[in-house]
């Protein structure tokens, strides 16, 4: 757009993206956290039953994701922008279908009508609603500016933002949200997740909404216009190795970091038997990605962001190899070794937008197309994978090793918890080291050099 009509970028951009991805995140956060425990505890359905749900409706995704992506890039481009005109469509539908997960009302009712109600809603908010308002918040970054190192800033608001957001979700909530009971052991309370839920919605709705009404957009671009290939779509894919890259990169960060994530309602109350150290453990990680967001943008500059992600990889594999072999049973010492590798965690977060904006252009100059909607739906149905396979290994795997609410402090079943916490994501990060290694192609050079070839088409046109 011309530079002249609209403001320079700067601190409000950064604002206002950071909010409304807290906007994403706190209906995100608290699905990933505490849906599986509440069907489980709360309302009596199966792990098993449960964590095939979150996979399968993942999986139905693929049909979502893409159809957004496609109706985002054909999009016409308005007044206040591309993208951000979807923001405001969709806030009300997708806080409304996050609270209706959290339905403690019907926890007394039949079996068959939970699990309906179970699936019924979280294909409405997570296939259908938080697709129609992710894929285009995501998108929005390109347009916000195509300045790498702006982009870059963006990146490390957002997760200032998710951070922000997971000091409430992670560290405060549980303190809430948690009992102790007679026999000593801690409950989740199901009438509070319900609460927590109805408060979330509207915090979210309100961050949707000063999102839209501070982001500015200043780079536009053309809306499609041609009829949708699918087979033209799937050759693009094959052939395109940084989107091959970035989509198992993501796919495999986001199995190993919500397997964790799903697991430590398990294993801080029932093998730890502490909320403090939940509460402790997750605020110290906030800590470590808030220290590493105010040099990891010099470092990306420096050495670039597939290095950053190798190592990150790399620290966060090993901490958890570590902490399977020596099976602690002090939380304490647990939480050292975790935090340790959460360096790696906190770094990662911070690059992983900005990688996807580098592949972003890496596909316009490769095939000259600009398909922002569309790149950043396969990469969001490839995050939802990441959920659905670590909700449904955990599911699974707490079914296997006899986890109900009856067995849920039993020797064995909480001994079988640490391993899953341990096992999933080591494995996880050992393969995400590799496909970093040899399979995502975008250096700092590379980056670079297709930064420099984009402003020239720009200015040519």
């Amino acid at each position: 757009m011309d530079n002249k009509k609209v403001r320079p970028f700067g601190f409000k951009d950064k604002i206002s993206y950071m909010i409304g991805n807290m906007g994403n995140d706190l209906m995100f956060f608290l699905s990933s956290m505490y849906l599986l425990k509440f069907y489980t505890d709360v309302m009596g359905v199966s792990a098993g039953i449960v964590g095939a749900m979150m996979m399968v409706s993942r999986f139905a995704d693929a049909f979502t994701d893409i159809a957004m992506g496609q109706i985002v890039d054909r999009a016409p481009t308005r007044a206040k922008g591309k993208f951000a005109p979807f923001i405001r469509m969709v806030a009300g539908p997708v806080t409304v279908s996050s609270f209706l997960m959290y339905a403690i009302w019907f926890k007394d009712m039949g079996m068959g009508f939970k699990i309906f109600w179970m699936f019924f809603t979280y294909l409405l908010w997570g296939t259908v609603c938080y697709t129609a308002i992710n894929i285009p918040y995501g998108s929005m970054a390109s347009a916000i500016s195509d300045d790498p190192k702006e982009r870059a800033e963006l990146s490390n608001w957002r997760t200032i933002g998710t951070q922000i957001v997971l000091i409430l979700i992670s560290v405060v909530l549980p303190t809430f949200i948690y009992y102790t009971n007679e026999a000593g052991q801690t409950i989740l309370s199901g009438k509070y997740v319900t609460i927590a839920a109805a408060i979330l919605s509207i915090a979210s709705f309100i961050a949707y909404m000063i999102c839209y009404h501070m982001t500015t957009e200043r780079v536009k671009f053309e809306s499609k216009h041609e009829k949708f290939n699918l087979g033209q779509l799937l050759k693009s894919l094959i052939t395109n190795k940084a989107l091959i890259g970035i989509v198992l990169v993501s796919l495999l960060a986001l199995l190993a970091q919500l397997a964790y994530t799903n697991m430590q309602s398990y294993i801080y109350p029932n093998y730890f038997g502490s909320i403090t150290a939940i509460s402790m453990t997750n605020l110290l990680g906030i800590v470590i990605t808030l220290v590493c967001a105010t040099f990891v943008v010099p470092l990306s500059t420096k050495f670039g962001r597939k290095n950053l992600a190798m190592f990150s990889a790399i620290i966060q594999g090993a901490s958890f190899i570590i902490l399977y072999f020596i099976h602690t049973d002090n939380v304490w010492v647990w939480t050292v070794i975790y935090e340790i590798g959460y360096i790696g965690q906190g770094i990662f977060s911070l690059i992983t937008w900005a990688m996807l904006a580098d592949v972003i252009d890496d596909t316009e100059v490769v095939q000259g197309e600009r398909s922002d909607g569309t790149i950043y739906s396969i990469y969001s149905f490839a995050r939802k994978c990441g959920q659905g396979l670590s909700s449904g290994l955990a599911g699974g795997m707490l079914t296997m090793i006899g986890y109900k609410a009856t067995t849920a402090f039993d020797p064995e079943v909480v001994n079988g918890i640490y391993d899953i916490t341990c096992l999933v994501p080591a494995a996880s990060y050992i393969v995400l080291t590799l496909v970093v290694i040899f399979l995502y192609p975008l250096s700092k050079k590379r980056v670079e050099a297709n930064t420099a070839e984009l402003r020239r088409r720009r200015e040519a046109a």
